[in-house]
């Protein structure tokens, strides 16, 4: 869950094309950890899975799914994002909190897994 307030920004230094998505790197001053590989981070309102940490240069996976369906289409080098660590328990929350509301219950008719990611198909019958 993230809470909306901004409070770090990073500059895409690479993209790495690959046949099914894009490894983005990202340099920042953002204080993060090596236990903190696979945390989910906001970047520019796009959760994002932290894949590596090296000195300064976040690097995050992003699926054709994820590119097809966020602003990350049209990312290029020296662009700069807004970047967000989820909360923490205990942490003063002064934007907005995002929790998973149940609006609707399905069944899922698909599951393919596509790189590292997998894309899942759900029946949509209201």
């Amino acid at each position: 869950m993230f809470n909306g307030i901004i409070f770090n920004q990073g500059k895409v230094e690479k993209l790495v094309k690959k046949k099914k998505g894009v490894n983005l790197f990202v340099k920042s001053n953002i204080t993060l950890k090596a236990k903190d590989l696979g945390i989910s981070v906001s970047c520019d309102g796009a959760c994002l899975t932290l894949v590596s940490k090296k000195n300064k240069i976040l690097e995050f996976y992003l699926s054709n799914e994820t590119l097809n369906r966020t602003k990350f289409k049209y990312i290029i080098n020296g662009d700069m994002i807004n970047l967000e660590l989820p909360i923490k328990k205990g942490q003063n929350i002064s934007g907005h909190i995002c929790q998973g509301h149940v609006d609707y219950v399905s069944r899922v008719k698909k599951i393919k897994l596509v790189d590292k990611s997998y894309f899942v198909e759900f029946s949509a019958n209201r």
